[in-house]
């Protein structure tokens, strides 16, 4: 396989679609490094493993010796971006934009490194840009097109209400594929409309339309919904490094290998198919594949000595061997004059709800320090300090605290 077939074939991994990939293929015989953008709008300062499907395949750019250009869209932030969403969104102030943004620059470091890394921000042109010059821009789609949207079109149908600035959105983001000069842009299947818009508009103002990457969107830890913070079915790249192997460790054997796939760097996919194989065949147990995943991805956002100790930890509370009091967790402090059982496992988050957790008790799946409890009726006062444990694999440390 020649080079240029090998860094195809990296750069496809996991992707969902290549448009075109014989220009892609062209400009990497031509030998020069290609400018290869994504942008990120700073709507919310904690990135998860989602956002980082982009990133993986920005650092795979990297380690080609490609430049990559990682956008901070802190104009069109404060626009808001519409995709895939039935209701405007709200916009944000522009300091909310940019306390976002540099905690999006503190965390995206973890990925990507940042002596080859071309941080920009969308308002380096916009900010110039009168009305006149944005009116001039808009003159370049036609609203029937700008319908043609997935998701405009469901909502004009539903009648549903579309800002004019919605319209912009595209536009505005087609326009920084024009400012960057962008061989390659990154996107999210969800974003190929307004990929494809910069294309257009590079052909419009005389350059070459830039290549179109997309990528699918990781589902979360249910495997079913996109990951997002609203439906609880994330993993923070900030979270504690036992939250990132515990949680890991829960998702399904069908989806570590999608997760594989997107996330990891350490397991090939040549590499990915054997040890499928040999799961199917039973000649391995999925939870080592599971463990390593969790091993690299938590020393990835963390360290390797962190991530041990979180998979020692994660062993000892699983097997029943090993001091699960040794667990390194974030202690959550819970204000309250007392509580049951039942609502103090609530509370710590580790049942849904109170009846969850008398069934739990019933089940005698609940620990307080490594013993048993099986009263719903005992009480924690204020100053109780402890390990919580429900089932095998849910911890919290808690600590119960006056109400003011």
């Amino acid at each position: 396989m020649s080079s240029i077939d090998q860094a195809l074939a990296q750069i496809g991994r996991g992707a969902d679609e290549i448009l075109k990939i014989e220009e892609l293929r062209q400009r990497l015989e031509s030998g020069r490094p290609l400018r290869v953008k994504a942008g990120f709008d700073p709507t919310a300062p904690d990135l998860h493993l989602g956002h980082t499907v982009l990133l993986n395949k920005l650092r795979q750019f990297q380690d080609l010796g490609h430049q990559v250009i990682f956008l901070i869209g802190d104009f069109t932030g404060m626009i808001g971006d519409p995709s895939g969403k039935n209701a405007t969104r709200k916009p944000l102030s522009k300091d909310d934009v940019l306390a976002n943004a540099r905690t999006y620059e503190e965390q995206v470091f973890k990925v990507l490194d940042r002596d080859k890394t071309e941080v920009r921000f969308n308002s380096e042109w916009f900010g110039k840009m009168g009305a006149a010059d944005m009116i001039r821009l808009a003159g370049q789609h036609t609203v029937a097109r700008m319908l043609e949207r997935d998701d405009f079109a469901k909502r004009y149908a539903a009648q549903q209400s579309i800002a004019l600035h919605e319209f912009l959105y595209p536009l505005v983001q087609g326009y920084d594929s024009v400012a960057l000069e962008a061989d390659v842009e990154l996107g999210g299947t969800d974003q190929k409309f307004n990929l494809l818009m910069g294309r257009g508009l590079q052909e419009h103002y005389g350059q070459k339309p830039q290549i179109v990457l997309t990528m699918p969107l990781l589902e979360g830890l249910d495997g079913v919904a996109k990951m997002s913070k609203s439906l609880n079915n994330y993993i923070g790249i900030s979270e504690p490094a036992i939250d990132m192997v515990t949680k890991t460790m829960k998702i399904g054997d069908d989806l570590m290998w999608r997760w594989i796939e997107l996330l990891s760097f350490d397991i090939s996919q040549a590499e990915a198919l054997s040890l499928r194989e040999q799961v199917e065949a039973g000649s391995l147990n999925p939870r080592e594949v599971k463990l390593r995943l969790a091993r690299e991805l938590t020393t990835r956002f963390h360290d390797a000595d962190a991530a041990e100790l979180a998979i020692s930890g994660w062993n000892a509370a699983v097997t029943g061997q090993g001091d699960v009091s040794l667990l390194p967790l974030q202690e959550v402090a819970i204000p309250a004059e007392g509580l049951r059982i039942g609502a103090l496992l609530t509370a710590a988050g580790l049942t849904p709800s109170n009846s969850e957790a008398s069934r739990k008790l019933k089940e005698r799946a609940v620990k307080v320090n490594g013993e048993v409890v099986e009263d719903a009726q005992q009480v924690f006062s204020p100053g109780f300090e402890g390990l919580l444990q429900v089932g095998k694999r849910n911890f919290a440390r808690v600590l119960l605290v006056a109400s003011a």
